[in-house]
């Protein structure tokens, strides 16, 4: 017999880097699905971190290995180091994604870093964790896992939009919750924004003073990967072998680069959200960019664009996996096939210290 209430904390490393974001999550199942955002936090990582994880993708193995080492540490003393401060009690789960480093589905392979044993021996907590690579070894993309909340805590809504290092959405289509990610958002502008020497573009305020080159805009919006069926997924991989190349290819300043990449965002959503008087549900970091919100809506003029209070952006995505993990702690599917591809639905992650 299962439980009908969690007590949770969702723990979130995205790959626009914005830092480790933390939950504490309380769940209801008595009827239905609720939940309640209780404490949240965000730890931003310090510059060490950050040129670390920006630049693991071309570490060698042996690298890899003694940064997932340091990475478990790192993120066992910021949950512990939380759970202190909010004097949280009565845990039944810490469930953490880590941080994606290398996600190549296409040839069998996803790694997250934060996931090892260690974390469990560490914390002392049960840990749900590590939730991309049965999928991935099922002949799954490993992603988007997220699409699998949006059915059970917000199926009100046509769209489920998530605005990250990343677009990605969810939607039901003939009975079937369909998800992928649809284009990069903040992996570049961010790229940009620091090479003007700025942690991100504050409201998008850089990218409006720049002009769209047509010619981009076009190239951009021809990129292959738009016309691919899903489900696909994408990665730093591909920012870094596609978009970047590209980017790079013209001589127009960081500001135009920006203004251009924003309205190929706003386009490529557009053309994935057709429903005429649907309800898009929006979270995620990129919805602080009131450039980019306003492009957009600007696109989506049939469309009721649905912003939620500030703790649902921000800590949508450790919502989901803190469900993902109740999901596995009762041996439930959290995975769907229709989304990732997989040969099955099924029910994913890794559990240490099962018996906590």
């Amino acid at each position: 017999m299962f439980k009908e209430y969690y007590n949770v904390i969702g723990v979130m490393s995205g790959t626009s880097l914005d830092g480790v974001d933390l939950a504490c999550i309380k769940f209801n199942i008595s009827e239905r699905w609720t939940f309640e955002i209780c404490q949240t936090e965000t730890i931003s990582y310090p510059d060490n971190w950050q040129d670390k994880l920006n630049n693991a993708i071309h570490f060698t193995t042996d690298e890899l290995n003694e940064l997932n080492l340091e990475y478990t540490r790192y993120l066992a003393s910021i949950i512990s180091e939380f759970i202190i401060k909010h004097e949280l009690s009565e845990i039944d789960a810490i469930c953490s994604h880590g941080h994606t480093i290398l996600h190549q589905p296409q040839n069998g392979f996803t790694l997250q870093i934060g996931n090892l044993p260690l974390l469990g021996e560490l914390l002392n907590y049960k840990i749900v964790c590590d939730f991309r690579v049965q999928d991935v070894q099922l002949g799954g993309q490993g992603a988007p896992l997220v699409p699998i909340g949006d059915e059970i805590l917000f199926s009100e809504y046509d769209y489920c939009l998530n605005l990250g290092g990343f677009s990605n959405v969810s939607f039901k289509e003939k009975d079937k919750r369909i998800a992928f990610d649809i284009s990069p958002v903040n992996t570049v502008l961010n790229y940009y924004a620091n090479e003007l020497g700025f942690p991100y573009d504050d409201a998008g305020n850089i990218a409006k003073s720049g002009s769209v080159d047509l010619d981009l805009l076009k190239q951009l919006n021809e990129i292959d990967y738009y016309k691919a069926a899903y489900p696909k997924s994408l990665g730093m991989e591909f920012v870094n072998q596609t978009i970047f190349p590209l980017l790079h290819s013209f001589s127009i300043n960081n500001k135009d680069k920006m203004r251009t990449f924003v309205e190929h965002i706003a386009i490529q959503i557009a053309a994935v959200c057709i429903k005429p008087n649907a309800k898009l549900f929006v979270t995620g970091g990129g919805v602080y960019n009131r450039f980019l919100m306003q492009r957009l809506q600007l696109h989506l003029s049939a469309i009721d664009v649905v912003i939620p209070d500030d703790k649902t952006i921000q800590f949508k995505e450790a919502l989901i996996f803190a469900l993902l993990g109740v999901l596995k702690l009762r041996d439930e599917v959290n995975v769907l096939s229709s989304v990732t591809g997989a040969k099955v639905n099924h029910s994913s992650g890794t559990i240490y210290n099962e018996l906590l």
